[in-house]
């Protein structure tokens, strides 16, 4: 039986402390210190083997995008997504039952099968949903926190407005629900196997993918998705993927002209665009009142 919302979040507090100090929590489920672990390793990768060399290692608004990091790891995406479990079960247990949901049977497969299928459609559902975030004004309006970014670096991967979870949230339980039979380390792995390669794709890193860059995601190719500037046959962006960048070749949303170290970065207006947690956290909804 589900917890009432209200409980689960009374418990977050003590949640949070048990994973700090390692009380009852698997190591394949302590999210707080894996986040620290991959921090630091691609913070220092940046230090030794930086791609733009004139730029600081505290860089510009580092401190705001590790509060972002944190808060948008644990704070919300723990309580939206519990909050959807919630509703969506209760929902479903009146409708039809969860199991019945379930479109792929994949016990018969390999671990490592079941694995690859788990990320490829939790990666498609993301491109999909990051793809909507840049097409739809409404929902542009809350993204533009994450494209506020002047300089890139690793914890800018998890500056995002708390609404966006409100609109990826969905589409990744659904995605769950259609597949199924998955475990806690199942999810743990594919969990942080996209938090290491998103961190690197915004990082200041000098690093060469090769012909990966038709499958990986990486620095110079996601670059150009925080590009200022626009070319015309891309009015609304490119370069969606959050894992892979195969999606975006396969439905012709690539963008790669050159290496991009040096463009600027942002969206037209982001001179106006507040610089603090609290004031983006609100601003969005000022937006569309004032529009």
């Amino acid at each position: 039986m589900q917890k009432p919302l209200k409980e689960l979040f009374l418990e977050f507090p003590s949640y949070l402390w048990n994973l700090i100090t390692f009380n009852g929590i698997p190591w394949y489920e302590n999210y707080f210190y894996g986040l620290i672990l991959i921090s630091t390793i691609v913070w220092f990768l940046e230090i030794l083997f930086p791609w733009r060399k004139k730029q600081s290692i505290i860089r510009k608004d580092y401190w705001l995008d590790v509060f972002y990091m944190f808060f948008n790891f644990f704070i919300f995406n723990f309580i939206v997504f519990n909050a959807f479990k919630i509703v969506t079960s209760s929902v479903f247990e009146r409708i039809i039952p969860v199991d019945k949901l379930v479109l792929i049977d994949m016990r018969s497969l390999p671990h490592w099968a079941q694995l690859i299928i788990f990320f490829l459609v939790l990666d498609f559902i993301q491109w999909f949903t990051h793809v909507l975030l840049h097409r739809y004004n409404f929902l542009w309006e809350f993204h533009k926190v994450h494209h506020s970014i002047e300089e890139m670096g690793y914890a800018g991967h998890l500056r995002y407005h708390w609404m966006e979870n409100v609109f990826y949230t969905p589409m990744k339980y659904f995605a769950i629900l259609l597949i199924g039979n998955f475990t806690p380390e199942d999810a743990f792995l594919v969990y942080f196997g996209t938090l290491i390669i998103g961190h690197i794709n915004h990082s200041n890193i000098n690093i060469t993918y090769g012909p990966l860059k038709y499958i990986l995601n990486n620095p110079a190719m996601h670059i150009w998705h925080h590009a200022y500037e626009l070319p015309e046959d891309h009015p609304n962006g490119m370069n969606y993927g959050i894992s892979l960048s195969i999606w975006d070749y396969l439905f012709k949303t690539a963008y790669l002209p050159s290496s991009g170290r040096d463009i600027k970065l942002g969206f037209p207006g982001i001179k106006e665009f507040p610089k603090t947690f609290s004031s983006q956290l609100f601003w969005p909804f000022h937006k569309r009142k004032q529009s």
